[in-house]
């Protein structure tokens, strides 16, 4: 039996091939902790069948967005539509959704198959679906041959599969994940994360993600929002929030970056001229920034060392004059650390270029249009 044919026979909320559902609205969503707000009043528009991550730091909102969507927290204000339907009020266990927690949550004295089958005979599904669903996840999360083996027999990565399978098994409208490669090592994150993604595709499933580490949203997302304080800060495509920043927060949060101050000049749409120390840049306009005085993000990988002195390189713009203070092997790149007039910076540099020598003084170098604008704090 083929996946698409499981769907149409598992009940009233099971999707038609091809089709996408899952599309999840926040409409001015708070809730306070002892008068203290922990989420803002919110907006937020995940798109039927999209990866959406919400990303920031501990304490900035994300888990309990995540928790009130799933239904495990009650919202002061505000009302939550899943495919049109308000289920603000509605029970976690009918809002057609599944949830991978970081601690996986498996029943450790059942089976792979048994653990995945849960969901399915609390729905009272019949023998023979159940058999036949519980065999297609097992294929979906690539655990063949690991049916009869307990979460104790094992890895970390295997029982995350596991967590996925059960979660899908019920053919949820959105799939909801808390941090869930949290405790697994680098390595192991990156090849579950690509496998998480694979997966939610495969399954026609919209995904909601939570985490606090950037690259593996980077990788995963569709779009992403950055939360601060109870509020989501920006919204975008990881290229758009990466290369854009709406501000100093979402700027500094997002990668590594330099920060160079300056005096913003011109505006002509989407371009903007920032005077910066003796220099003139072209960069990107912000529509943001209300006054002059602004923040040159630049990014690591967008700065170029010249020799002092010499005309700007074809292409690139002089920034600042600055002395190395230290080079660092990275592998695939090197990290050059300088002084640019008490600012410190980094540019990271293809390891087969030149490689300068802690207190030589270069030029600072950048590609138009490659500079980031944020208002000064």
């Amino acid at each position: 039996m083929t996946l698409s044919t499981l769907r149409r026979a598992n009940g009233p909320h099971a999707a038609a091939v091809g089709e996408r559902r899952g599309e999840v609205v926040v409409s001015d969503i708070g809730l306070d902790y002892n008068g203290v707000p922990a989420l803002a009043d919110t907006d937020l528009h995940v798109h039927a069948g999209e990866f959406f991550t919400l990303l920031g730091p501990s304490g900035s909102g994300k888990t309990t967005l995540l928790r009130i969507i799933a239904g495990l927290l009650d919202p002061a204000r505000g009302t939550l539509h899943i495919d049109g339907t308000d289920v603000t009020r509605t029970p976690t266990q009918k809002r057609d959704i599944g949830f991978v927690f970081q601690n996986y949550a498996l029943f450790p004295h059942l089976t792979v198959a048994e653990n995945i089958e849960y969901g399915l005979k609390v729905r009272k599904l019949p023998a023979a679906k159940r058999a036949a669903r519980v065999a297609e996840m097992i294929e979906l999360v690539a655990l063949g041959g690991y049916a009869g083996r307990y979460p104790a027999q094992l890895s970390g990565g295997q029982q995350q599969r596991v967590a996925l399978g059960r979660a899908l098994a019920q053919n949820p409208r959105v799939l909801l994940l808390d941090e869930p490669l949290g405790a697994l090592d680098r390595g192991l994150r990156e090849e579950l994360g690509a496998e998480v993604r694979r997966i939610q595709q495969e399954s026609n499933t919209t995904a909601v993600y939570v985490t606090h580490d950037q690259e593996e949203a980077f990788i995963l997302s569709d779009r992403m929002g950055v939360m601060r304080d109870g509020r989501i800060v920006q919204l975008g495509t990881p290229e758009q929030l990466y290369r854009e920043p709406k501000d100093l927060f979402v700027a500094k949060f997002l990668g590594k970056t330099n920060l160079f101050p300056g005096r913003l000049t011109g505006r002509d749409g989407a371009s903007a001229l920032v005077r910066v120390g003796d220099h003139d840049l072209a960069a990107r306009a912000n529509p943001a920034i209300q006054g002059e005085d602004v923040v040159c993000s630049v990014r690591p990988e967008q700065l170029v060392l010249g020799a002092v002195g010499d005309p700007a390189q074809p292409g690139l713009e002089r920034l600042a004059a600055a002395t190395v203070t230290e080079v660092r092997f990275l592998g695939q790149r090197r990290s050059i650390h300088l002084d640019a007039d008490g600012i410190a910076c980094a540019a990271d540099l293809d390891p087969s270029a030149p490689v300068p020598v802690a207190g030589e003084h270069v030029s600072l170098l950048v590609r138009p249009g490659e500079v980031a604008l944020v208002a000064a704090e």
